[in-house]
């Protein structure tokens, strides 16, 4: 594995859904090798930057799965829909950004999702909850050493 894109999904302007891009601009010093992008809510910027061939993505965003505030998950999704139509591709969610790409043939090999349980996606609201702001550099530490480790195992 030579190129990593790291990108940060979600709604700077809907609280707690802002947490990808806030990880993904704490990113600092990383390896060349690492691509960070911040692709908001459009998925077609996602799309485009798979375009350039990457072996492993890791997205950053806020996932509801139930649990306390803050928590972080790192899952693996599985890609196994087809791509359909969608007539506003600026407004995909993350599932359907990998069904397209892996449709596309961009997808790249190894895929996570680095997630963080939000208190708050609905409040029109620049700022993260306590607890989420808190997972910013709890997330921000597993991303870069993923990554970091992704482009070792392909050296070693």
């Amino acid at each position: 594995m030579t190129r990593v894109l790291v990108a940060g999904v979600g709604n700077m302007l809907r609280r707690d859904d802002g947490f990808g891009p806030a990880v993904a601009a704490s990113l600092a010093d990383l390896p060349p090798g690492i691509a960070v992008v911040e692709t908001g809510i459009g998925g077609v910027a996602l799309l485009q930057e798979l375009l350039s061939g990457y072996d492993g993505l890791i997205l950053i965003d806020a996932v509801d799965r139930g649990a306390a505030p803050g928590t972080i998950f790192v899952l693996e999704p599985e890609v196994e829909q087809e791509p359909e139509h969608v007539p506003d591709i600026h407004l995909v969610n993350p599932q359907r950004v990998l069904a397209m790409a892996k449709g596309m043939g961009v997808l790249p090999e190894r895929v996570v999702i680095v997630g963080c349980q939000p208190t708050d996606t609905d409040e029109l609201d620049e700022t993260l909850s306590p607890p989420v702001a808190r997972a910013v550099a709890v997330a921000a530490e597993k991303v870069d050493q993923m990554a970091r480790l992704w482009l070792a195992e392909a050296v070693a």
